[in-house]
């Protein structure tokens, strides 16, 4: 098996793995291990007790989505004000 085959095998396997090791969630979320690591604490994610990142979880890093802290933050604020 070549090196260009066995990059290969591994991006293929990237793409349906559910959950990601740290060396790997890297290469997914194309960031270098610094950026990534102060993104993960901004956006409140964090790996498993297996050592793992949810895949759902470095999606919403990548795309931008609101983070876990201001999802909580919006669900304990009252809807509207009464006037």
């Amino acid at each position: 098996m070549t090196s260009e085959e066995t990059i290969l095998m591994r991006a293929i396997a990237l793409c349906f793995k559910p959950f990601l090791k740290p060396e790997e969630a890297l290469i997914y979320c194309n960031l270098g291990r610094t950026q990534f690591s102060k993104r993960c604490q901004e956006m409140g994610i964090n790996k498993n007790a297996g050592g793992y990142f949810k895949r759902e979880d470095l999606d919403l890093l990548c795309t931008g989505g609101a983070s876990k802290y201001q999802e909580l933050a919006a669900g304990l604020l009252p809807g509207r004000r009464k006037r």
